[in-house]
Order: C-alpha cells, then sequence, then structure tokens
C-alpha cells in the first residue's frame, strides 16, 4: 500500500453535494470535518451540484450552517449551467418559461431574459430545473409550449435525489414526463456534460481535480467526460454493485466508503493475469462460452468491505474493458479461494 493519502495526486476536490455532503438537510456523518480539512492538506474546494433549487448563494449559506467551508462562488449549479447555456443559445430580451425554481427564474433574469408565466405568452425557450414544490399543471403549460415551438433546455436529468428519509425521484423524472408527451429529448446543461467541471476547475485555478459523487451517470461520468480523476462515495445513490455493473464511462477511478477516506492511503490493486487482489479481498472472473454459460463473478471478501468491490471491479473492468451499457455478470462471494 502506498505511503501517500489519496488526496495527495490532486489539488482540488470537487464535490457533489446530495448524498456526498448531506442527504435532505442534514450532513452525512463525518461530511464536514473531511471537507474543513482539505485546507491543511493544500487542496481547493468547490461544490458541483445538479440541484437547481437553491441559488449559489443559498446552498453556501446552508452549508456554512453545517460547519462546512463555503464561500458563495465556491458553489457552482446546474441552473448556473442553464443559464449559461440559454445565453449561448438565445440573445438578451427572449421569452423564457422557467419551470423550475426562483433560484432557477433569477438565473435567467440576470441575463436579460423575460421570463413568462405562460405557454400562451408563446416563450422562446422552456428551462426545466428541480423545484419539489413542481406539479402537474407546471409540466403540462412546459409540455404546451414546447409543443406549440418552444426550445427545452433542463439543467439536469438526475432521476432521484437523496433526501433525509430515502431516495425520491429527482428532476430526470419529471424531465422524462415532458419528453413522454412531447417526444423528444431537451439540451441538457448540468451533470455529466463536461463544462460545470472545468467552471468549477477554473474558478479554483485547480490543474488536478478529484470528482467526487455518489452518482454514476451524473457525477461519474461527468468527470471522466470532463478528462478528470473520479471517486464514487458510497454514501448517496450508487453502490459497489453498480460500480462494478457500470459501462466504461461510468466507472470511476476509485471508490471509497465516506469522505474521510481522502485522508487515507488507496489500497494497491494487484492484478497477476487471473486474480485480482486489494487487501484481503480478491476477485476472479470466468466468462460464458456457451448458451448454458454465464459471466461470472467470483470475489472472496464480504459485500461489507470497500476492498471486495475494488478487487471486483478491478477483475470484471480488466474482463470487459469495453462496455456500451450496464453489464450484467452474475456475482457470487467466497469464503476463500482454493
Amino acid at each position: 500500500m502506498s505511503a501517500d493519502i489519496l488526496l495527495t495526486a490532486f489539488d482540488a476536490v470537487l464535490a457533489d453535494l446530495d448524498g456526498v455532503v448531506y442527504a435532505g438537510p442534514a450532513a452525512i456523518p463525518g461530511a464536514i470535518d473531511a471537507l474543513n480539512g482539505l485546507a491543511e492538506k493544500n487542496v481547493k474546494l468547490a461544490y458541483v451540484t445538479n440541484n437547481a433549487s437553491r441559488t449559489p448563494a443559498q446552498v453556501a449559506a446552508h452549508l456554512r450552517d453545517l460547519g462546512a467551508p463555503a464561500d458563495d462562488d465556491q458553489v457552482v449549479s446546474s441552473a448556473q449551467a442553464g443559464a449559461a447555456l440559454l445565453a449561448t443559445k438565445f440573445p438578451a430580451g427572449s421569452k423564457v418559461l422557467v419551470t423550475g425554481s426562483a433560484a432557477l427564474a433569477q438565473e435567467v433574469l440576470d441575463l436579460g431574459m423575460k421570463v413568462v408565466a405562460s405557454a400562451q405568452d408563446a416563450p422562446d425557450v422552456v428551462i426545466q430545473g428541480f423545484d419539489p414544490a413542481l406539479g402537474w399543471v407546471d409540466l403540462a403549460e412546459a409540455t404546451f409550449a414546447i409543443k406549440g415551438g418552444a426550445a427545452w433546455i433542463a439543467t439536469n436529468t438526475d432521476m432521484t435525489i437523496p433526501r433525509d428519509r430515502g431516495i425520491a425521484p429527482g428532476n430526470g423524472t419529471l424531465v422524462a414526463a415532458v419528453r413522454a408527451a412531447v417526444g423528444f429529448d431537451p439540451m441538457v446543461a448540468g451533470k455529466p456534460e463536461a463544462p460545470l467541471f472545468h467552471t468549477a476547475a477554473n474558478r479554483l485555478g485547480a490543474k488536478a481535480p478529484l470528482v467526487v459523487g455518489d452518482r454514476l451517470d451524473t457525477d461519474i461520468l461527468g468527470g471522466n467526460n470532463a478528462g478528470m480523476a473520479t471517486a464514487l462515495v458510497l454514501t448517496g445513490v450508487d453502490s459497489g454493485e453498480t460500480a462494478l455493473r457500470a459501462c466504461t464511462a461510468e466507472r470511476p477511478t476509485f471508490i471509497i466508503p465516506t469522505l474521510k477516506e481522502l485522508y487515507s492511503a488507496y489500497p494497491d490493486i494487484e492484478f497477476d493475469g487471473a486474480t485480482v487482489t486489494c487487501g484481503a479481498a480478491a476477485a476472479t472472473v470466468t466468462r460464458g462460452s456457451d448458451g448454458e454459460s454465464v459471466d461470472t463473478v467470483h470475489i472472496a471478501g464480504t459485500t461489507d468491505d470497500p476492498d471486495a468491490w475494488r478487487a471486483a471491479c478491478a477483475a470484471w473492468w480488466a474482463a470487459v474493458p469495453q462496455a456500451d451499457a450496464a453489464t450484467t455478470p452474475v456475482i457470487t462471494w467466497h469464503s476463500t479461494f482454493l
């Protein structure tokens, strides 16, 4: 195992919020201490969030209330990304139907756009972002406008969002409802698109940032799209198993149980051509060779050991280096390999 902690190789952390720093209004255990320790390691910090329901200033204030370090400009949101995309497509003065929060509407107003309330106002574009108060009437109005010829931008397409009571529907579910009605996809501004991450890194002047998130399809895919190292933290939506099954584009560089593991050495992962070992865990792969055989990942370890998932991911990803969609190997557990 390397003597260096994981953070040694990076000059900044670009952290997701929901499922990484907090779930609902409450901080995830240990997250605040981990964030406060970054400055001592000369590692800069920005927060990159797809939740467009609050302004960056409101998010930063919430983070400070939780005890985390957060200036307003350390928060980069999909609402900002959505507004930036809007500005590249439409001139100031364009009419915009905002299907989302007051924070998103303010971002639009700051561009010099005109926010309208109804499809009957003939908007040039609909911009859709998360707001827990959105209902059928709002989605219907967006649909009427888009079917009437308005362009359509979504701040993000996260299908779920971690809350204090569990996993809840995210903006992607609301976007999917409109998509089902209009028959095509929106332009998407936030994660997993790369510009949000580049914006955050540029604000910090970071040359070697680490993207930390709990979602493979937004945080990890987005960080990978931006050409950055990525760490899946297992405190939110995705797990070691979903990481193992992930398509190539969504595979993280690192898997860590919580943010505090940023301050630990990442374990060595060794592959002898047949077996991958990580700590006390090991994994091998057998490939299906006929119609009755299946691909199987054999894991020596326990389901609650992150090293077991690290070994299993490395073994399976070596066997299937290129996968355009999620994979479906059988996973079997063993106390040890003979």
